[in-house]
């Protein structure tokens, strides 16, 4: 038999509850594991009804299950043994795997797929288990066990672990179509793109910068939070719009109370503009009911009034000790707290209004020429594509 386990077994997180829907959804999480397999060129992934195998071959097997817990519609990973439909085969390879283990309890649980093999489910149970009890000081605890040996018989050839380790869960990233995510280069919108990622929703994303105001240094910082979210999903399309003179216009023409407010709606417009041109389904804030002035319920329907898309809020009842949580846990919050300043906290009035009122926020837009400003930041915007398997970390389009 095989010295090391030679497979990866996936199974299936929240698809078991898609009803006719099951293959689509399979079929997208399959693609979305072929994609990360790209990275490890001799795996090969195979569909099965009820799992995705991932022959490892010649890879690194622990880099690749690394790779794949972030794979969102995975409920569970094994390393196993791919073994030939015979007992004996079986039993060695259970053995083997579990005296790697630092264990004293254990508990052998088959599932038997195949109803031609000749032993039932139980009675290989007992075999393997009794190989474990007469060679180990192991022994069986079938309530809370430390360790269990899982065995799954297919049509042709048994599948062995003992390491089965949890997924990402979820829904694939693709099922439930595109959204555009404005993206500040801070905390929350990163955690806001992740839990958008497991609900199925691919992103794409749109920054604003404001040279000279901003710095190169920024906009690598969100260069680095992107290709960091590539974990998630394949690729990132990301948006990279001027946005210095609209934010001259607003700060000439708009009392400075209400500078955030405006500001605010003008990016919901160029995000709207971007996501119709992309074919986007809905728009996505890191926004978080009443962390500030411009996140009260009252500022959200004021700016919420330029958009007919829906906007996304996944953060909205989240403290900012939980998001900050999220955020280590995914790997952005180090780079989100490097000190450089993004377009909105440059221009953050002293006092903004917490209670705003839609007719003033329109009457001081109407001393702005909004469609031309709006056109000329769609027009001068840089395309950047970030992919997690790119040595080169961006490709730049205009």
């Amino acid at each position: 038999m095989v010295t090391q386990p030679n497979i990866i077994v996936v199974r299936f997180a929240e698809l078991s509850t898609k009803g006719k829907n099951r293959k689509q959804f399979i079929t997208m999480l399959r693609q979305n594991i072929q994609e990360v397999c790209k990275g490890f060129p001799s795996c090969k992934v195979q569909q099965a009804y009820d799992r995705i195998y991932v022959l490892v071959n010649d890879e690194n097997a622990s880099e690749l299950m690394n790779r794949l817990q972030d794979v969102f519609g995975i409920a569970t990973l094994s390393l196993a043994y791919q073994v030939p439909l015979a007992i004996d085969d079986i039993i060695d390879a259970a053995f083997t795997l579990i005296q790697k283990e630092p264990v004293s309890t254990f508990k052998v649980i088959t599932r038997r797929m195949n109803k031609q093999f000749p032993l039932e489910s139980d009675e290989i149970n007992r075999a393997v288990a009794r190989k474990i009890l007469q060679e180990t000081d192991f022994v069986v605890d079938v309530h809370k066990p430390q360790v269990k040996v899982l065995i799954e018989i297919r049509h042709h050839e048994a599948y062995v672990t003992v390491n089965t380790i949890e997924g990402a869960k979820g829904y694939p990233v693709k099922i439930q179509g595109k959204a555009m995510l404005l993206m500040s280069g801070g905390i929350d919108s990163c955690v806001a793109s992740y839990l958008s990622n497991k609900r199925g929703i691919e992103v794409e994303a749109i920054h604003f910068a404001s040279p000279p105001y901003t710095s190169d240094a920024a906009k690598q910082k969100v260069l680095d939070l992107a290709k960091v979210l590539t974990r998630y999903q394949p690729f990132i399309r990301l948006h990279i719009v001027p946005f210095t003179d609209i934010q001259m216009q607003i700060a000439i023409n708009v009392p400075e109370s209400y500078r955030i407010t405006v500001m605010r709606r003008f990016m919901v417009r160029l995000a709207q503009r971007l996501a119709e041109q992309r074919r986007c389904k809905a728009l996505i804030t890191g926004e978080s009911v009443g962390q500030v002035a411009s996140q009260t319920l009252e500022s959200m329907s004021v700016i919420n009034e330029v958009t007919t898309m829906p906007i996304l809020r996944p953060l909205v009842s989240f403290d900012k000790t939980e998001i900050i949580e999220i955020a280590k846990k995914i790997g952005t919050y180090d780079i989100s707290i490097r000190p450089f300043e993004d377009c909105c906290t440059i221009f953050t009035p002293v006092a903004p209004v917490t209670k705003p009122l839609l007719h003033k926020a329109q009457r001081f837009e109407s001393k702005l020429d909004i469609e031309t400003l709006i056109e000329e930041s769609l027009a001068a915007t840089e395309v950047v594509m970030i992919r997690y398997n790119d040595a080169k970390e961006e490709d730049s389009f205009f």
